[in-house]
């Protein structure tokens, strides 16, 4: 039953995935594709989407997934499997975290886990990248689409904005703004 199967993936992805939404990414990717509920296109389009609206990337991801696959009840089952392993950790830790918090073990775990999240966070934007620029294998012919000077000019900014502490904000609304733009004379 489709319902089933999408809340216990989403539930998979939940409980698997730490860091937040971006790490969740490669294994969404994957799940989504391997199920066929999405085509790497759709996703990377509702991943643009869901950075822009207000919300959770994961909860987003997991709800336009769910809907894709099996409307309002599959969007439903989707969000419920992606938010149940994080709301009860959370709990857990929330309980014990003051009593654990000078472990060394705990310390170390927490030491350990940081450069994964940093490692698949990369790894969902290089996969995003090589769906954006490269879906049929590499080509040349990428570097005179004006999409990708566009996408290489809001990577640039994005720099700017992590590096001068600006507001994530308006790195959105100018990305909208000079993807529109560049949309309408590309079109």
């Amino acid at each position: 039953m489709i319902y089933l199967e999408l809340l216990w993936t989403f539930f998979k992805i939940g409980a698997f995935t730490f860091g937040g939404g971006y790490v969740m990414v490669p294994l969404i990717q994957e799940e989504v594709a391997v199920h066929g509920w999405l085509d790497a296109a759709s996703l990377v389009n509702f991943i643009a989407v869901s950075e822009s609206t207000p919300g959770s990337l994961a909860v987003n991801l997991a709800t336009y997934a769910g809907a894709e696959a099996g409307g309002i009840l599959g969007a439903v089952c989707a969000t419920f499997g992606v938010v149940i392993p994080a709301f009860a950790t959370i709990l857990i830790v929330a309980k014990f975290y003051e009593k654990f918090k000078a472990s060394k073990l705990i310390k170390g775990c927490m030491s350990g886990l940081k450069p994964v999240v940093v490692g698949m966070i990369a790894n969902g934007v290089l996969n995003i990248g090589k769906t954006v620029f490269f879906p049929n294998g590499f080509h040349g012919t990428v570097f005179s689409n004006t999409s990708f000077y566009v996408t290489a000019a809001i990577f640039a900014l994005s720099l700017y904005f992590v590096l001068k502490n600006k507001s994530p904000i308006l790195l959105i609304c100018i990305s909208a703004i000079l993807g529109i733009i560049a949309g309408y004379f590309i079109c």
